[in-house]
């Protein structure tokens, strides 16, 4: 089983925490972890972009100008897409469907292979709770105690250290997020990980 040494949140060792292989010491695998990241990627992506075609712009219920006798071409409506201010043909719409399909025992594999990662090079930092980061200056002066303090991390809390999530949100280079809802992307984007060793035995119980 890999070890991860146990901090206080003032700096200091405490003790070694034992972690399950299964989710801990998991081969690495780049496809799979690409494979997650792109879906989850694509799953959040929101549609801005919404033109309208020539049946929802408004006006031009009329005919312009009569069929034949005038001179001019014919037209059925000043809102056809070859008129200022007609419709427009085929441009994007709300209705565009960008999400991405994964088996959820991949997207369980895609976590543990980049949790593994951090387990191996050190960038996993438990410590014994978080229930007493609860303002912004503590959280400071643990993420200063404690290795990686001038590289970004996320803080992994468990259900009632949610006051560690408040605490350390206007922190620079620092997020949070709860244990429940831990996710590639997050895992990637912040170098270090912290978590509580509450936070640790919920990831276990979820995704192992």
């Amino acid at each position: 089983m890999a070890k991860v040494d146990v901090y206080k949140i003032d700096g200091s060792k405490t003790e070694t925490f034992e972690l399950p292989d299964h989710l801990f010491k998991v081969k690495a695998s780049n496809d799979i972890v690409a494979e997650a990241l792109r879906a989850q990627e694509a799953n959040s992506r929101i549609t801005y972009a919404d033109t309208k075609d020539r049946s929802e712009v408004r006006g031009g219920g009329r005919k312009p100008w009569k069929q034949k006798g005038t001179g001019r071409a014919r037209h059925g409506s000043s809102r056809s897409p070859i008129w200022i201010g007609g419709g427009v043909t085929f441009g994007p719409t709300k209705f565009r469907n960008f999400t991405l399909k994964i088996n959820k025992k991949a997207r369980k594999k895609a976590l543990a292979v980049v949790l593994s990662d951090k387990v191996s090079s050190g960038l996993l930092i438990v410590v014994e709770g978080l229930s007493d980061v609860n303002a912004t200056s503590v959280a400071a002066k643990m993420r200063k105690a404690l290795p990686g303090s001038d590289s970004s991390a996320v803080i992994v809390c468990a259900g009632d250290e949610k006051v560690a999530v408040r605490a350390s949100r206007n922190l620079p280079k620092t997020g949070s997020i709860a244990a429940h809802s831990l996710n590639v992307r997050d895992l990637l984007k912040y170098e270090y990980v912290i978590a509580s060793k509450a936070a640790v035995q919920k990831m276990i119980e979820v995704y192992a």
